[in-house]
């Protein structure tokens, strides 16, 4: 299977500038992860690191067990939709779908043309009449249609609109559960992507800060809220990070475990506790 590891990866540019630093994780194969992480994080360095398209500094990536670094049947079971355009802007987005089954041999025309008419894309456009949504929307058309075997997604809804975007991870979805795959969703968009992703991956100033089931890093934090001094009494030997307060109303994110939080104290003072969101906590653990 093709497991992805990253293994004290370390990606320095300039000798001055760390974009990623010392980074290990296991990606698995047929997950959805979520690779989090704010404008400048090391995000977009890490999906060019797995696809060959930069060489660590230090460290390395295996795939199946071999080097990525010029292995060429691996890379053929990957696609990589960039935010950057890879491809001739004097290109037609129909001439581009046959020239791209030339480099992905299971690419399913029928398909691509079925969510091209789904999203409205207009096919016998050149790549430079797009607009920015509809450009992302063309690389993401390639991109599910292509039937590689790990599929890495780097910002697949800039430009979207409301609608395009709902409809994207629908049928991101869709296309996963009919042809399970390894899914790597790039962005820093979080509560959009919260009810698709399986596993999170959060990087933050280069380092890798996260790495486990969605499941599990939400049952690592719970909200409170309440009177200001009632919250403070519950808060007393218990790690946490004020969200807000206003007036004698008090809120703040519990870095603990939910089964460790205590009813029956938060009961006698009247607080309310909540279930913390994937994107609340993951602006709380990157500030």
């Amino acid at each position: 299977m093709n497991t992805i590891k990253v293994k004290g990866v370390t990606k320095i540019y300039d000798s001055k500038t760390t974009a990623v630093d010392d980074a290990s994780l296991t990606i698995e194969p047929n997950k959805i992860y979520g690779l989090l992480g704010r404008n400048g994080a090391g995000k977009t360095t890490l999906l060019n690191l797995m696809t060959d398209k930069i060489f660590p500094t230090e460290g390395e990536i295996t795939i199946a067990g071999l080097n990525v670094n010029e292995n060429d049947k691996m890379l053929a079971s990957m696609f990589y939709m960039m935010q950057t355009d890879a491809y001739p802007l004097s290109m037609k987005v129909k001439e581009l779908f046959k020239w791209t089954k030339k480099f992905y041999v299971h690419f399913d025309m029928d398909y691509a043309s079925a969510l091209a008419k789904k999203f409205q894309l207009d096919i016998t456009k050149k790549i430079h009449e797009l607009s920015t949504g509809y450009r992302s929307i063309f690389k993401d058309i390639l991109a599910l249609a292509s039937n590689a075997e790990i599929v890495l997604f780097d910002e697949p809804v800039l430009g979207l609109d409301t609608n395009h975007r709902d409809m994207f991870y629908r049928e991101l979805i869709k296309n996963y559960s009919q042809k399970p795959k390894t899914i790597i969703v790039s962005t820093h968009i979080i509560d959009e992507v919260a009810d698709v992703i399986e596993e999170v991956i959060i990087i933050n100033k280069g380092k890798i800060i996260r790495e486990q089931s969605v499941e599990n890093f939400l049952s690592s934090a719970y909200v409170i809220a309440g009177r200001e001094d009632k919250v403070d009494k519950y808060l007393e030997n218990r790690e946490f990070i004020i969200e807000e307060t206003i007036g004698a109303l008090k809120i703040a994110t519990v870095m603990e475990s939910e089964k460790n939080k205590n009813e029956k104290l938060a009961k006698e003072l009247n607080i309310e506790l909540s279930n913390v969101e994937l994107q609340k906590l993951f602006i709380t653990i990157t500030r």
